[in-house]
């Protein structure tokens, strides 16, 4: 199939790096305010890039839960294979793409797991649904049928009918922080605008640069 006739034209004004954020993290703050208004669906979806033992990266959509200038954090199963290959290599990449706005930041850096007592704090808002579903998925695993996981949800529901439903062990958040962050915007022309943050070796300086398109 051929795509080649496929094509968008941009319209944004340029950036002008000086009016930026000096804070990558604030910057992105902005942006991410300006997509909510916008009403896109789910801005706070993100990419999350992570490399296996086999050398191979492997891509997913994650859900951003908030972020603050000690990073990106996201849940999941901690049995789950992003969980294996963070485990193995803690350098990722997180992408979040803003068709809408002509607009994506990539952020590259470490994972980390959060604490406990924030993993619960968390999990104590989600839905009952999700906290549940929690309990019946081993992520990543080979299940032979969907029935299974009917029938292991009811059973969970059945086991925590009363009460709270307490967070499974195997589960819990990851914290990305940045080390590397690049805002992307569509220009005239293909002219896009490309600004990158680089953390300096003393931990708290950020360097913004313009990176040809």
């Amino acid at each position: 199939m051929d795509l080649s006739h496929q094509r968008q034209e941009y319209a944004h004004d340029p950036i002008d790096i000086d009016a930026l954020e000096p804070c990558p993290v604030r910057q992105f703050g902005l942006w991410f305010q300006e997509a909510d208004a916008n009403r896109m669906h789910e801005p706070n979806a993100m990419i999350l890039s992570t490399v296996g033992t086999d050398q191979f990266p492997t891509q997913r959509t994650v859900l951003l839960k908030y972020f603050d200038e000690s990073g990106f954090v996201f849940f999941t199963n901690y049995t789950s294979r992003k969980a294996a290959q963070i485990s193995s290599n803690k350098n990722v990449s997180l992408l979040f793409p803003w068709y809408a706005l002509q607009r994506q930041v990539e952020i590259n850096g470490t994972a980390e797991k959060v604490s406990s007592s924030e993993s619960i704090k968390y999990f104590a808002l989600r839905p009952r649904g999700s906290q549940l579903g929690a309990w019946v998925s081993s992520q990543s695993s080979i299940v032979s049928s969907r029935s299974i996981l009917h029938t292991k949800l009811a059973e969970i529901k059945e086991k925590f009918a009363t009460g709270s439903v307490p967070m499974p062990s195997f589960w819990g958040g990851f914290r990305v922080r940045p080390k590397r962050m690049e805002f992307w915007q569509g220009g005239v022309n293909r002219l896009h605008d490309r600004i990158q943050y680089c953390l300096l070796e003393d931990g708290d300086t950020w360097q913004r640069t313009r990176l040809a398109p």
